[in-house]
């Protein structure tokens, strides 16, 4: 069946009173305008490096003190919940 290639038709459908620039249908997410990682950069780790350059180069680079400052809390109310004994550490 590989001899009789049947191209399928294409309709060029246009709403009846739709009066907005570009294509209702499509899809595009809100923020994709915004992103560095959408383009022409396909692979995985070139979508990783490019968000941890512009991640180091915004003006908020870096880590944040005050989630670093939460999750130290939290593990420390962990380990108070299981009972954790800190003498395990020290040598007597």
């Amino acid at each position: 069946m590989g001899i009789f290639k049947k191209e399928h038709k294409k309709f060029e459908y246009k709403p009846r009173y739709y009066k907005g620039d570009g294509n209702p249908y499509e899809f595009k997410h809100k923020f994709d305008e915004y992103r560095t990682t959408v383009g022409k950069r396909k692979s995985l780790k070139d979508k990783f490096t490019t968000a941890l350059d512009e991640f180091k180069s915004s003006e908020h680079g870096g880590f944040n003190k005050t989630i670093v400052f939460i999750i130290i809390i939290l593990t420390l109310i962990f380990l108070y919940l299981i009972d954790f004994d800190l003498s395990i550490f020290l040598q007597n």
